[in-house]
C-alpha cells in the first residue's frame, strides 16, 4: 500500500522533490548512537516531503566483533576483508541481520517506514566471484597473489524492487551482499553498491558517511580538511600520497559515481552527535563534495 507524501513549502527541500539520493553509512557511523537518531530524523524529514532515500550499509566492525566473539580468524590484506567460509557466514548474519533490523527500527523512531534488504532481493545485483589477485605490500614493496574467498564484484543491476518502494515513499535499506546466477551468496564492498545503485537510480547526490570528516591534507588534523574536489585535483592528492589507504578505494567510487551521471557526491563525517545530511543541502563546508 502506498504512503501519502506530506506536501512542503520548505525552500531547503523543495529543489529536491521527486530526487533520488542514496546515503551510504559505515559501521562507525551505526555505532553511534546520538548521532544515528540525528540522522534518521533527517531521513524521516526528507523521505515524507517527497525526496527518494535508499540506505546501503556495511558493519565491518560489528563483523569483526562477531567474528572474535566465535572465534574466527579474521584476515585482511592492506585493509580489505578476505571472506573465507566462517566470514560469509558472520556477514550473512551480521549484515543481512542485526545491522539491518537495527537500521529499520531506528528508522521508524525518526518517522520513516524503512524496508531491509540485499542484493539478493528483486535479483537487484549481479555478481561473480573475485578472482585472485596481485596485491602489493605497502611495507615492503613486494606483490602476492590474493584469493579473497566470497568476495563479490557486480556485473548487473537491476532497481526495479528500488524504484517500487521508492515509489510508495518507502526508504529501502540494502545490505552489501549479492548472488550470482547460481544463487551463490557472497560479500560485496559498501561503497561499490552505493555507487553503482546512485548511478542506476539516476540519483542527485550519494553521499558516504564514514568516520572522518572527508578528505584530510594531514591525516592527523582534523581541521587540514578539502572542502571540494575536481576529478584532476583528486588525480594530484593521490600522486602526493594524501589519499592513501582505505580513502583511496572510497574516493575511487566517488569518481566514478559522477563519471556515470551522479551530479554531486560528498564524504561526510557521520560519527558526531549531530547529523549534517538536511544541512548539506543547503550548507556549504560540511565534508568533502566532488563535483
Amino acid at each position: 500500500m502506498s504512503r501519502t507524501l506530506a506536501p512542503t513549502t520548505d525552500e531547503q527541500l523543495y529543489p529536491y522533490i521527486g530526487k533520488r539520493f542514496v546515503v551510504k553509512l559505515g559501521g562507525e557511523v551505526l555505532l553511534n548512537t546520538f548521532g544515528l537518531r540525528s540522522l534518521v530524523a533527517d531521513i524521516g524529514i526528507m523521505s515524507a516531503h517527497g525526496l527518494g532515500i535508499v540506505i546501503v550499509h556495511g558493519g565491518g566492525s560489528q563483523a569483526d566483533a562477531l567474528a572474535q566473539k566465535l572465534g574466527h580468524r579474521i584476515r585482511k590484506v592492506n585493509g580489505r576483508r578476505v571472506t573465507d567460509d566462517d566470514a560469509l557466514e558472520v556477514a550473512k548474519m551480521v549484515y543481512g541481520g542485526s545491522i539491518n533490523v537495527e537500521l529499520l527500527g531506528a528508522l521508524r523512531a525518526g518517522g520513516a517506514s524503512g524496508v531491509g534488504l540485499s542484493g539478493v532481493d528483486g535479483s537487484m545485483l549481479i555478481v561473480e566471484r573475485r578472482p585472485p589477485v596481485p596485491v602489493r605490500d605497502r611495507a615492503n614493496g613486494t606483490a602476492e597473489w590474493v584469493d579473497f574467498g566470497h568476495v563479490g564484484d557486480i556485473k548487473a543491476v537491476d532497481t526495479s524492487l528500488l524504484d517500487l518502494l521508492l515509489g510508495g515513499g518507502y526508504v529501502p535499506v540494502v545490505a552489501s551482499l549479492a548472488a550470482d546466477e547460481g544463487g551463490n551468496i557472497y560479500n560485496v564492498n559498501a561503497d561499490t553498491v552505493a555507487r553503482t545503485l546512485a548511478v542506476a537510480l539516476g540519483a542527485e547526490r550519494l553521499y558516504l558517511l564514514t568516520n572522518v570528516p572527508g578528505i584530510l591534507l594531514d591525516s592527523s588534523d582534523r581541521n587540514s580538511l578539502v572542502p571540494s574536489c575536481t576529478p584532476e585535483e583528486v588525480e594530484g592528492l593521490v600522486n602526493s600520497g594524501v589519499i592513501s589507504g582505505g580513502m583511496l578505494p572510497k574516493v575511487q567510487n566517488c569518481l566514478e559515481a559522477l563519471r556515470y551521471g551522479v551530479k554531486q557526491v560528498q564524504i561526510l563525517d557521520g560519527t558526531q552527535d549531530r547529523s549534517l545530511l538536511l544541512e548539506s543541502l543547503t550548507r556549504t563546508g560540511a565534508g568533502t563534495v566532488f563535483r
